[in-house]
């Protein structure tokens, strides 16, 4: 009889989950993982007395979700096994949570028709994973690749001042998946502090977050015009995300060194002019949006201009279908290029000689307005919790710019999320879990849960024209 129920049981369960959408489906299956994850981190052989399934529930979801905020230290918590469980996690939510959810959708969905393949691969396109199949194939062995070559590079001239050669090699291995991956998990308290002046790490490590943050459609679209490697043979999109990703990183170094040094920051105190030339290119890239530092982020170290530099460029963020978060690098352009048609009285949008259609700018425009209020939401949830377990009290920049880092799925930490009662991180939780999904898919999916019922009855009628003055 029980076990009539339980088929039964099974049977529903599956049809419910035939029923659910694209974006429903991916946040579900999303949580799944992310409760797998607690699971196995907060168990004896993964974690010490210390993790709780709190601190495992906190770390399993900034794993997935590839942001590098954590309440505890990774290589005094967590044991190897627990590492390497860790860099599976930080692969999974890099590669792609979406592509995922939706290869397990395959799974379930038996008999799925040509229409509704298609509909997935549009659907990971639009929210900037990919195609599926041979592309998502593509995507692995292309991470592969750039990731061995980092850790190669790190174990040979790297971390040569780790004497051991299994944790030189682990080492290499961990930082290199979490720096490509633009998660910013170091299995060291102290980030990469003293690794600052080492040139060569330093450039690994942002060799491997601008990889990681282009996207796979740049590096492939590179790599089928290598033979006659051209900028003009590119297409748009890449055109657009290598140059506003140039730009960012020349805009946030000068920016950075200059305020910095002007405004007697602490951050530049030890440093010469060479090496502030290369704190401030290793903070910009990191700050779009992987996390590391290479000095103490906190309103002590860097001056309040500095810091809200550092805020526009988390949430700019890293570009569409690459591993890092923010609105991405071709949101931004798109507003920009709207923002200059409006300045000339353009009624089109006009990117280099190409006309961009009114729904890529709407998206734009929705993606930006919708990530600007969940922050502010976030922020002023945070600030209704301030009562912290040491008691302390935190300035409200120091709240947003933790609920940026955690939506943009950065990872920059002032020492405030370990301070964090729990109601106050679980804001934290819920901002890196949309942050990374994003979040037109969380809104489509709560819209498509309240609203499902009128969506089907939804006729097509067209309205009349009205003029609003803006």
């Amino acid at each position: 009889m029980y076990k009539v129920k339980f088929n039964i049981l099974i049977i529903k369960l599956k049809d419910s989950y035939k029923k659910l959408t694209i974006p429903q489906f991916t946040i579900i299956t999303g949580l799944i993982i992310i409760c797998l994850g607690t699971l196995i981190l907060s168990s004896p052989l993964c974690s010490s007395s210390d993790v709780g399934v709190w601190e495992a529930f906190f770390t399993s979801t900034s794993a997935i979700t590839v942001t590098g905020l954590t309440v505890i230290d990774i290589g005094r918590d967590l044991t190897v096994l627990g590492q390497i469980f860790l860099a599976f996690m930080l692969l999974s939510g890099g590669l792609g949570l979406m592509a995922i959810t939706t290869f397990l959708q395959g799974f379930v969905v038996k008999g799925t028709k040509l229409r509704t393949r298609l509909d997935k691969g549009n659907t990971l396109d639009e929210f900037g994973v990919g195609g599926i199949g041979r592309t998502f194939k593509s995507i692995t062995i292309t991470a592969a690749i750039i990731i061995s070559s980092g850790a190669i590079i790190l174990f040979c001239f790297g971390f040569i001042d780790i004497s051991n050669k299994w944790e030189r090699l682990w080492a290499s291995i961990f930082h290199s998946i979490s720096a490509y991956n633009n998660a910013g998990f170091s299995i060291w308290s102290s980030s990469v502090y003293s690794y600052r002046t080492n040139f060569i790490v330093n450039f690994v490590f942002i060799f491997l977050i601008i990889l990681g943050g282009l996207g796979w459609r740049v590096i492939d679209d590179i790599w089928n015009n290598r033979k006659n490697l051209s900028y003009k043979k590119l297409s748009l999109h890449s055109k657009l995300v290598l140059r506003t990703t140039l730009n960012l990183i020349i805009f946030g170094s000068v920016g950075f060194l200059i305020t910095e040094s002007l405004l007697n920051g602490q951050f530049f105190a030890d440093l010469n002019f060479g090496e502030r030339i290369l704190a401030s290119f290793f903070e910009t890239v990191s700050a779009r949006t992987a996390g590391f530092t290479n000095y103490p982020i906190s309103l002590n170290t860097i001056s309040d201009t500095g810091i809200l530099l550092l805020m526009t460029l988390m949430f700019i963020g890293a570009s569409t279908g690459g591993t890092g978060g923010g609105i991405k690098t071709t949101t931004f352009i798109a507003l920009m290029a709207a923002t200059r048609s409006t300045l000339r009285g353009q009624k089109d949008v006009i990117i280099s000689n190409r006309l961009i259609s009114d729904k890529v700018i709407l998206k734009a425009v929705g993606i930006t307005v919708g990530s600007l209020l969940f922050v502010l939401l976030m922020a002023m949830l945070l600030s209704t919790t301030n009562t912290f377990i040491n008691k302390e009290k935190f300035t409200f920049l120091e709240m947003l710019f933790t609920c940026i880092s955690a939506f943009a799925t950065v990872g920059f930490d002032i020492g405030l999320t370990i301070k964090l009662n729990h109601f106050g991180q679980l804001i934290l939780i819920v901002g890196m879990f949309v942050g990374r999904l994003g979040i037109l898919l969380f809104l489509s999916a709560l819209w498509e849960a309240l609203y499902k019922s009128r969506i089907n009855k939804q006729k097509r009628i067209g309205y009349p024209k009205a003029d609003l003055y803006v």
